[in-house]
């Protein structure tokens, strides 16, 4: 029969057993004997409640999933005729995206022949990101996609959430 390292419900070492001598000790306890470590010499086991511990952990699992926030990938879309004054709000409103935690997907759409304009595309969205360079980081720098340019701009990391506090 082989033998087992166990420890019982409270950290405690109780010392190495046959198998059938711990089932028996969990048994009197009304306990699991739960195999913690397999490949230790000799394997290690613990006397636990099962049923308990599982529930601790999906709570615990529960708890960090609601605190997570998923990223989400907002757009921002504007033609290349956009003038500097519009272009300052379409900025604010990115800069609210981005204070949130969220990617902000910056789309510069080509109407006709502005499609041959592809230098001018790349200058506007250059001044984009160069308005929003306080709060973000070009992830993904301009991209030509049909007739459309595209740029990913994210938050930094450590910037500070908004405060509405007023002086």
């Amino acid at each position: 029969m082989p033998n087992i390292r166990l420890i019982d419900e409270d950290e405690n070492q109780i010392g190495i057993m046959t198998t059938e001598e711990a089932k028996k000790m969990a048994q009197e306890k009304e306990m699991d004997l739960v195999e913690v470590s397999p490949l230790a010499q000799p394997p290690v086991c613990k006397m636990m409640d099962y049923g308990k511990y599982l529930y601790r952990q999906n709570k615990i699992d529960r708890k960090q999933k609601s605190s997570q926030k998923k990223t989400e990938v907002k757009g921002i879309r504007f033609s290349l005729r956009i003038s500097d004054h519009d272009l300052e709000i379409k900025a604010t409103q990115a800069r609210k995206f981005l204070a949130d935690r969220d990617s902000v997907k910056v789309q510069l759409v080509f109407k006709g022949r502005e499609a041959s304009h592809q230098d001018l595309a790349e200058k506007k969205l250059s001044n984009f990101a160069q308005l929003l360079a306080d709060v973000s980081k070009v992830d993904s720098p301009p991209k030509r996609h049909g007739m459309s340019m595209n740029m990913i701009l994210n938050p930094f990391q450590n910037t500070p959430e908004p405060s509405n506090n007023q002086n």
